[in-house]
């Protein structure tokens, strides 16, 4: 008979069981699970409400279980619906009634909405540890390349020149914001629902702080209805995974172009690559594409639960079991994406040579030649003519701005000098970017110095651990 089953008097019909089932999907909240119950078995101990003999008799059954599970030896069934059921069965069947008194005080929706949390906060502190690995990586290829020149593009037409260096402290920023926005999502959920019940407390003297302590949360929820109908948790965790998606998809986006013919500006190495099974000279950036594609299924995963929670009336309903696999999805597909992302972007060949190159052919340094004119005393809206003009003169004669002679250029403007050439290199356009956050080598040197300093100061410590204050051995 089911552990709710006094109330009934059919069995539940056998579809609608499988229906629902949520174990097949919710049996990966184990871990936290048995926590969760250790901790209450050690409260209700505390307040007078179970003896310590029942107390240890539980926890070392919980314990038991726990190692079965991560040996492989337990076989969890449909029949028991949920991790938390299937859990209080086995151990029902391993130390008899005491088990039965370890849900005196909590409910599912309580215990749940516990599990899940501690699920997401886990899941916070893995992710976070990647993206600070990825921007460590970018920081090392920044660093290496302070003065690599490349175009850098609006509308995806070269527009000015930049650094290597510059474009990866771009990303840098996207991540940064990332690992920041993670950050601010687990200050938001870090407060402990265990103690609500079903949905409006309990009549047992409970000590909810003793929870909240032992189990690692800042504070604990203030009201118990909302405590165990809140999902947004959930969802700013799926909202943060997606905006990850989005940066890595962009930035996978640049490395196949950049990998392309076309481009040319990397060499994606061999083990992130594919090639075709009927064209045998295509090098496919494979893994990028996977990634740019995942991005749409994290927003699906968003939408989801959005549309999930959207009309729930309070308190807790069924249908926020369907919460657990957006989240998993989410989660996996964003830990795999950055740890595939890492090692492929570290294993990338620029070429130095060809970026170099597409910076001077693709007339970059126009705008600082306009400006060039406009210090000379011309309004910039004539300089700007006067340059377009030269440009598409350079077209025709497929040559480059400093490719002309001095003669050449004063044929559009006799206020050019020799000067110009300086004025006009690629190294000079850049250097010439004084402002704060810009391109300049030094404004860049300051970006990476603060970028540097930043990273080494992140180190999770705003995760306090639940295995802090319970060791399981």
């Amino acid at each position: 008979m089911k552990l709710w089953g006094g109330r009934f008097t059919k069995e539940e019909n056998r579809l609608a069981d499988s229906f629902n089932a949520s174990i097949e999907f919710d049996k990966r909240l184990y871990k936290h699970d048995i926590q969760g119950s250790i901790v209450h078995s050690r409260m209700l101990n505390k307040c007078g409400i179970i003896s310590d003999e029942t107390q240890q008799n539980i926890e070392n059954g919980l314990i038991s279980i726990l190692h079965d599970i991560e040996n492989d030896n337990i076989k969890f069934t449909v029949d028991n619906e949920d991790i938390h059921m299937n859990i209080e069965s086995i151990l029902t069947e391993r130390i008899g009634n005491d088990a039965k008194t370890l849900h005196t005080a909590r409910s599912r929706n309580d215990q749940v909405a516990l599990d899940f949390k501690m699920y997401i906060m886990d899941e916070t502190h893995e992710i976070c540890s990647l993206l600070k690995n990825l921007m460590e990586i970018i920081l090392d290829i920044a660093s290496s390349n302070q003065k690599t020149v490349m175009p850098g593009y609006t509308h995806l037409q070269r527009a000015q020149p930049v650094t290597l260096a510059f474009y990866m402290l771009a990303y840098f920023q996207m991540f940064k914001r990332d690992y920041k926005r993670f950050v601010n999502a687990y200050t938001n959920m870090n407060e402990m629902p265990l103690g609500s019940c079903a949905m409006s407390g309990t009549s047992y003297e409970t000590d909810r702080k003793y929870l909240q302590k032992e189990l690692g949360f800042a504070s604990i929820t203030e009201n118990a209805m909302d405590s165990v109908s809140d999902r947004d948790f959930a969802l700013e965790f799926l909202f943060c995974c997606e905006v990850v998606g989005i940066h890595l998809s962009r930035f996978a986006e640049e490395l196949i172009l950049w990998s392309s013919k076309e481009f040319g500006f990397i060499e994606i190495d061999d083990s992130f690559a594919t090639g075709s099974s009927i064209m045998p000279q295509k090098k496919n950036p494979d893994m990028a594409e996977l990634i740019r594609g995942k991005t749409g299924r994290l927003a699906g995963n968003l939408i989801n639960l959005l549309t999930v929670m959207k009309g729930l009336p309070l308190a807790y309903n069924k249908d926020m079991q369907e919460d657990k696999l957006p989240v998993f999805d989410s989660a996996d597909t964003v830990k795999d994406s950055l740890k595939i992302f890492a090692l492929m972007l570290n294993s990338i060949d620029f070429k130095i040579k060809n970026m170099e190159n597409a910076c001077k052919h693709g007339f970059t340094n126009a705008t600082d030649a306009a400006d060039y004119l406009a210090q000379k005393g011309i309004p910039f809206r004539e300089c700007h003519e006067i340059i377009g003009k030269l440009v598409l003169h350079c077209i025709d004669q497929n040559k480059s701005i400093e490719d002309l002679t001095i003669g050449e250029l004063k044929a559009f403007s006799d206020q050019f000098e020799e000067d110009i050439y300086d004025e006009i290199s690629i190294s000079s356009c850049i250097n010439r970017k004084i402002s704060e956050g810009g391109t300049g080598f030094k404004a860049v040197s300051d970006q990476l110095k603060l970028a540097e300093e930043w990273i080494k100061k992140q180190s999770n410590s705003f995760l306090p651990s639940v295995k802090s204050n319970l060791v399981i051995k």
